[in-house]
């Protein structure tokens, strides 16, 4: 698994899903997506039919360091 704090794409096409490498068997985590110049989230346990929520890159990297500062 990739950790989470990714803050770039790896490619323009890399268009899988992935979870944090801190996620545990309990599936009590979300799933991330980078989509060009989007960051798509979504809750694990509710892949199909779930929302899916959708930030900039810009947005990720902002919210992924305020994470950071908090720890």
């Amino acid at each position: 698994m990739i950790d989470m704090i990714r803050r770039e794409p790896a490619a323009a096409t890399d268009t899988s899903w992935f979870k944090s490498s801190y996620s545990n068997a309990a599936a009590t985590c979300v799933e991330v997506r980078f989509a060009g110049d989007a960051v798509l989230v979504r809750d694990s346990k509710n892949r199909t039919h779930g929302p899916t929520l959708a930030v900039t890159t810009t947005e990720w990297a902002a919210f992924l360091d305020r994470l950071i500062s908090l720890h």
